[in-house]
């Protein structure tokens, strides 16, 4: 549960900062905010055995019935951001589920992966997949501009890392 949520706040932030509106600190105050409302609305509906079970709870949803998804928009409320500051596709589904996560922009379109776990993944091939489905979840900006992140941004590029207290730390996490 933790990289599939870490992975979603990373693909919602970065979606985020595409637009351009919060500052550094607001983003990581959402960031943070949505990062916990994550963990504690799928804590009891997290079920790896069978990772469809639940799906539809863990769904975060935006489109023409719903045009803010009550997590994101609980996660603004408690950071004290404007929802509409996040400037995400107007129609977009993330389903975060056991092992994958997946998007899927615009109601008719297809969904596409953002991150899987099924395997074991080296840090940038995942950072390549996640950068790969923010461009397709943003490839609608009617601004005209498109910035490929990598050449604009100086940041580092990391996927956050979520500590789990129960889990015992590998020799790596130990001494790296």
């Amino acid at each position: 549960m933790r990289d599939e949520i870490a992975t979603t706040v990373f693909f919602v932030t970065r979606l985020v900062k595409k637009h351009d509106k919060l500052s550094k600190q607001q983003i990581e105050d959402f960031a943070e905010k949505l990062m916990t409302i994550l963990f504690e609305t799928y804590r009891s509906h997290w079920h790896s055995d069978c990772p469809s079970k639940g799906q539809a709870f863990r769904c975060i949803r935006i489109n023409n019935n719903q045009n803010k998804d009550p997590i994101l928009e609980r996660a603004c409320v408690e950071s004290n951001v404007d929802f509409s500051h996040l400037g995400l596709p107007k129609e977009m589904t993330i389903w975060v589920d056991p092992f994958e996560v997946c998007c899927r922009y615009g109601e008719k379109n297809h969904p596409f992966t953002v991150a899987s776990f099924k395997g074991r993944w080296e840090e940038w091939e995942l950072y390549q997949q996640i950068s790969y489905a923010v461009s397709r979840a943003s490839s609608d900006d009617s601004s005209g501009t498109s910035c490929d992140e990598e050449s604009c941004s100086k940041e580092p590029r990391v996927i956050p890392k979520v500590s789990n207290p129960k889990k015992k730390k590998t020799w790596k996490e130990q001494n790296c």
